[in-house]
């Protein structure tokens, strides 16, 4: 059997060790908030490290399901959508040749159908993933809940960890997949989108009319 070799880190944690030092792994996910070092292991892990650092008490902050997770964002405000692909003067279904709106941008001819579109991740900005994902739907009542905490240790350098709710990894695993759907193809992923958004249109009026049907306007006695 083959002996696996050590990466660097491995090695440089295994002396740390030998140094009667606890190695603790850490994240920078925000290079404005050098500061802060997001902690990489489970809450246990993140108990031992804290105790570790000498803390005597770990800030708990609680975090909820909020209504804008439900939709899109690639991550890109206007100003970088604008400074990637500028003014082009491609024609879009609202503004016409002289686009100024992050719609799709026209490809082929004049026909407006989401066929002849080409689109970006961007342009989907704000979609609701509800309709790539159907499943998502049922946590809608739990917007306003509290779906875990985000835990740091006070100092100079805050270690931080987010521990969540078994119910919010699997929304955010469908938020995921979701996204993903749009990164690889947007415009499919819109495609998809309508589809079952006029889907549940026609169902929402077939029911009304069913419903209209069956219980017809009783006549006024006379």
């Amino acid at each position: 059997m083959a002996k696996i070799q050590k990466s660097i880190t491995d090695e440089i944690c295994d002396y740390l060790k030998k140094q009667k030092l606890s190695p603790i792994p850490v994240q920078t996910l925000n290079e404005e908030a050098e500061s802060t070092r997001y902690f990489g292991g489970d809450l246990k892990e993140f108990i031992a490290a804290a105790k570790t650092l000498g803390a005597k008490g770990i800030f708990v902050e609680e975090l909820y399901l909020e209504d804008d997770e439900f939709y899109y964002d690639s991550g890109m405000d206007d100003e970088e959508y604008m400074a990637l692909y500028g003014n082009e003067n491609v024609e879009c279904k609202c503004c016409g040749e002289d686009c100024k709106c992050k719609k799709g941008k026209k490809a082929k001819d004049d026909d407006s159908d989401v066929d002849a579109v080409y689109f970006e991740p961007e342009d989907l900005d704000g979609l609701d993933l509800t309709l790539l994902k159907p499943q998502m739907a049922k946590f809608l009542d739990r917007i306003g809940e509290a779906c875990g905490a985000r835990l740091t240790v006070p100092g100079v350098d805050h270690l931080e960890v987010e521990i969540f709710a078994d119910w919010y990894d699997e929304f955010a695993e469908l938020v995921d997949e979701a996204s993903e759907a749009i990164e690889i193809d947007p415009t499919d992923a819109l495609r998809q989108a309508q589809a079952v958004y006029e889907a549940g249109e026609k169902a929402a009026k077939a029911k009304g009319t069913k419903k209209i049907a069956a219980h017809p306007p009783k006549k006024n006695k006379k």
